[in-house]
């Protein structure tokens, strides 16, 4: 009976890593073609009335990602895994401040369990809901004043945002170069 218990349980955890999988995937995907191709957007207070192929690609793509974004986040931090990717306690910020502390010697911070890995995840999920907020906010207030103040806001957010995506691909290759 307890045997039962352990794989199903063993069995439940993979399910939902293989779906977190897939979704960090997705949400890859649709980060890197709204970043790539935001040059060729050409909208400023709202959707000119000739839009092109970029600045529809770019609203409809942005709509799924902050679906995506919603799902992922949660996806991420149910069942108390938010206490990895949010280390507010004393504890959690004693872990990040030890790998920063490592870095400056020449350690690379653990990949799994917490510290500062998972907190620039963390920033990285909040980072990816206010770019997508933002962009919806443009979106809705199209047309008004207040697009500006959005486009603006979003543009500020998709460049944190670049940022730390950098920071959290430099953070895998250093793991992936110790498995070689």
């Amino acid at each position: 009976m307890k045997a039962d218990v352990t794989t199903e349980s063993a069995d439940l955890t993979s399910t939902r890593e293989a779906f977190t999988n897939r979704l960090h995937f997705r949400v890859a995907l649709v980060c890197a073609w709204l970043i790539l191709t935001s040059p060729w957007v050409s909208m400023f207070r709202g959707i000119p009335r000739d839009p092109g192929f970029f600045d529809l690609a770019h609203i409809a793509v942005g709509a799924a990602g902050l679906l995506l974004a919603v799902v992922y986040t949660y996806a991420c931090t149910r069942r108390g895994r938010w206490r990895l990717y949010f280390p507010w306690s004393p504890a959690g910020l004693r872990i990040v401040g030890r790998d920063i502390a490592g870095l400056f010697r020449g350690r690379i911070p653990a990949a799994e369990g917490g510290g500062l890995f998972a907190c620039i995840e963390g920033l990285l999920l909040i980072l990816l809901l206010v770019t997508a907020l933002t962009g919806a906010g443009w979106a809705l207030a199209q047309g008004s004043h207040a697009a500006l103040a959005w486009r603006d806001a979003h543009i500020v957010a998709a460049q944190v945002l670049v940022g730390l995506i950098v920071a959290h691909v430099v953070a895998v290759a250093t793991h992936l170069r110790d498995l070689v």
